[in-house]
């Protein structure tokens, strides 16, 4: 069932989304060469617990009924795409990391991710992270009231697939509010005219995962990390948007 949010929920959902924003923006200074993902890690629950929020990742369940979700942020280095586990990794120069953040406060949810170059990168990679982050605001400005989902889907997808990125199928957006995930589901691929109709009140991650390689996916043996099949390089960006008369507002603006 998809619920929709009054205005009061909104602005409650705005604050949530702004400690999210705050948060990653201290994390993307910290990342340099020679930074561990755990430390990162540390950083998001500290400044997490300044804030009297609740890093929603942490000991979150895993669908296929392996061990909870050790950590606050999702720290995916390279070919990895999401879910990858925080911990003893150093980055190193020409890697990219994609953090994947959210909060609970005060009832409700906020979430983004941002895919970071660490120093410098191949031009071909910064290309993917620009073109990632372009089909998420791409993707963005179709959700308003009167279009279909598949308005985002196919916004996203068209504009990856005309730069010759993959989209992956497997891992898609969500709707937010109360929960971390909720009603709908909001697919990076499809057809403009499937899906709901977008209504005011909506509040939606957008999230989409562009590939270098192919867009099929394998999870590691942690039942957590997901990677591209062939090894190549994945960025992950994502917002918390909130569809309003006036079109969308992205709640974890930076």
């Amino acid at each position: 069932m998809i619920i929709l949010k009054t205005r009061d929920d909104i602005a409650r959902m705005r604050v949530a989304g702004q400690i999210v924003a705050q948060i990653l923006s201290i994390l993307e200074s910290k990342v340099k060469p020679g930074v561990t993902t755990g430390s990162l890690n540390t950083i998001a629950e500290e400044e997490c617990r300044k804030r009297g929020a609740i890093p929603v990742f942490k000991n979150y369940p895993n669908p296929r009924g392996g061990r909870p979700f050790p950590g606050a942020i999702c720290a995916s280095v390279n070919e990895e795409v999401v879910h990858g586990i925080p911990g003893k990794r150093v980055l190193k120069e020409g890697d990219i990391i994609s953090i994947d953040f959210g909060v609970l406060f005060e009832g409700f949810a906020g979430d983004s991710a941002l895919t970071i170059p660490v120093g410098d990168v191949d031009p071909e990679v910064a290309r993917l992270l620009q073109v990632t982050e372009e089909s998420l605001i791409r993707g963005i400005q179709q959700a308003r009231p009167g279009n279909r989902l598949g308005k985002i889907s196919s916004t996203i997808q068209d504009w990856a697939e005309k730069n010759g990125f993959s989209v992956v199928r497997e891992y898609v957006g969500h709707g937010i509010g109360r929960n971390m995930h909720e009603d709908p589901p909001v697919p990076n691929y499809g057809r403009a005219d499937r899906g709901p109709v977008l209504k005011e009140g909506m509040t939606l991650a957008i999230e989409p995962m562009l590939n270098m390689g192919t867009h099929k996916v394998i999870t590691k043996i942690d039942d957590w990390t997901v990677v591209t099949q062939d090894g190549k390089y994945s960025a992950h960006f994502e917002h918390t948007v909130a569809i309003t008369s006036h079109g969308p507002e992205i709640l974890t603006l930076r």
